[in-house]
């Protein structure tokens, strides 16, 4: 089970990854003639994302719900979230590779084609929504009918087993 000091600090782990998500996006276009510098920012970024994912994984595997063998039930109730990451992830990714790839040997030069435009708009976008949905989901995770035996969960198994 999830301990409260323990629950405390992955919170706040997963609040500092968000934290560093929100800054690259709102302030990387302004190292924009520092292309090393900002291929940097978004490989971390990129991983941050990951690691979020992997949290919230670990948060569902320490839950008494998957130890009982509702999975199913998990990923029902919070499949919006994983389903979002995983598409924020790819259009991040996808927007960082192509502003890389046209900013990389001219930082100077107009750049911002419609496609990337449209790119860009989605994943800021995306980014709205996977922080909301993100951050509800880890505080959700910290509600203990999660972690213990209830009417609730009987209910849920009796649903899912009938």
């Amino acid at each position: 089970m999830l301990q409260p000091s323990n629950y405390s600090l992955v919170l706040f782990l997963q609040f500092v990854l968000l934290s560093y998500d929100l800054f690259v996006n709102s302030f990387s276009e302004l190292l924009r003639t520092a292309p090393a510098m900002q291929l940097v920012l978004f490989i971390i970024q990129d991983i941050a994302i990951v690691f979020n994912v992997i949290i919230i994984f670990l948060m569902f595997f320490n839950t008494y719900v998957f130890q009982a063998g509702l999975v199913n039930l998990l990923f029902h109730k919070f499949k919006g979230t994983i389903l979002l990451s995983a598409a924020y992830l790819a259009l991040s990714i996808s927007f960082h590779i192509w502003i890389m790839n046209l900013r990389w040997r001219d930082s100077n030069r107009f750049i911002w084609t419609e496609g990337l435009q449209t790119l860009f708009v989605f994943q800021r976008l995306a980014a709205v929504l996977y922080c909301y949905f993100y951050k509800r989901t880890a505080v959700h995770l910290g509600d203990p009918l999660f972690y213990q035996d209830s009417l609730w969960l009987r209910k849920e198994f009796a649903h899912f087993r009938g």
